[in-house]
């Protein structure tokens, strides 16, 4: 895609979020979309910037981390932080305040990056002496960090402790959490179609082949790890500044990180729109049963968890396993290729037509090889 389509394509898609933030936000004449509904789809999309950027190390890379949601405490914390003791300033130079549009924007874009590289740094020291360990040992390294995390949170009374950070500022919007989800697939996208990505699946599929051929492996981990928890600190920056939705210690333990797990694993681990559909599916999912608590409280998240139990037995790959979905899914087969015989392997050969006039087009597979034979 040459430069100009992908500027025509990032302005289309910038003016497309902007009018969708519009009508979430303010609504289009008379009508006024439903606050719940608006909450649930703001909701999928910082779920989808998780479970994407998850996928960079757990599905991508073959590793095991179970601390994502303590990177997506430092970001957010750190995030949420700058907007309440800093942003009015910041904003300040440019004479709005954080409230204002454009100074919600100037802030957004200033806890973004800072609850980003917060959370990178983070990646980084953990990544740099634990990538090294591998499976098991790297699951509990992370929870370990996950946890401390949390711990030293709860004890610092600048960001409100136990209670959590209730005076954090709402200026989280639609055009900011489905932003940073494209921005946040396009970046993982990237990184998977490109030589580091591809090495990172060499890594995944066999380490010692990958060290032997001359790959750096830790240092291919610690990058992924540290863009994965980069990605993760912007999704908490945007959750901790949602609106009604302070950070708390208690919502961002390791029961967090296993919700994003099952996220990518029920999409199909290594698969980005894996990632996408099973982060939707399982935001929706336990809001679409929250009737049943009416009559049966509790019901909600048994049917909930048979239905992932049904799913893991039944399609234990995922919903799309590592494949992507794409436009040529939608397509006619390829009627260049058809299958017309069975090898005695039972591999299927496919008949490519010979253009008109060529002599071998009156010809079977077969008899083009019985007379080569002969």
């Amino acid at each position: 895609m040459r430069a100009t389509q992908k500027l025509a394509w990032t302005a289309a898609t910038l003016v497309v979020l902007l009018g969708l933030n519009q009508i979430f936000e303010h609504g289009f004449g008379d009508f006024q979309i439903n606050p719940y509904y608006a909450r649930v789809i703001e909701l999928i999309g910082i779920n989808i910037t998780l479970a994407v950027s998850l996928n960079l190390i757990n599905g991508v890379a073959g590793q095991f981390s179970i601390g994502h949601a303590g990177f997506m405490a430092v970001g957010g914390y750190v995030g949420t932080y700058l907007t309440v003791y800093y942003g009015a300033a910041v904003t300040g130079w440019f004479g709005v305040g954080v409230t204002d549009a454009v100074g919600g924007s100037i802030a957004m874009v200033v806890s973004l990056i800072g609850g980003a590289i917060a959370a990178g740094v983070a990646g980084l020291a953990v990544g740099i002496p634990s990538l090294r360990l591998k499976g098991d040992y790297l699951a509990i390294v992370t929870l370990g960090f996950g946890e401390i995390i949390r711990v030293i949170i709860l004890n610092i009374p600048s960001v409100g402790g136990a209670t959590g950070f209730t005076d954090a500022i709402p200026i989280t919007n639609f055009f900011w959490i489905f932003a940073m989800a494209i921005l946040t697939i396009v970046i993982v996208r990237n990184l998977t179609a490109s030589t580091f990505g591809r090495a990172l699946a060499t890594i995944r599929d066999d380490e010692v082949a990958a060290e032997a051929i001359g790959i750096g492996t830790t240092w291919h981990k610690v990058m992924a790890f540290a863009v994965s928890a980069a990605l993760a600190g912007v999704a908490g920056a945007l959750s901790g500044q949602l609106f009604a939705n302070p950070l708390n210690p208690q919502n961002l333990n390791f029961v967090k990180s296993i919700e994003v797990i099952i996220m990518i694993v029920l999409g199909g681990v290594g698969s980005i729109t894996g990632a996408v559909l099973g982060a939707t599916t399982l935001t929706i999912l336990p809001e679409v049963l929250r009737g049943f608590d009416q009559e049966f409280p509790g019901l909600r998240m048994v049917m909930y968890a048979l239905l992932l139990i049904l799913m893991m037995i039944f399609r234990p790959q995922g919903l799309l396993g590592r494949r992507e979905f794409g436009w040529h899914w939608l397509r006619w087969p390829n009627r260049s290729r058809i299958p017309v015989a069975l090898t005695e392997a039972g591999d299927t050969k496919a008949h490519t037509p010979a253009p008109p006039g060529d002599p071998r087009s009156a010809l079977g597979e077969g008899d083009e090889e019985g007379d080569s034979r002969g």
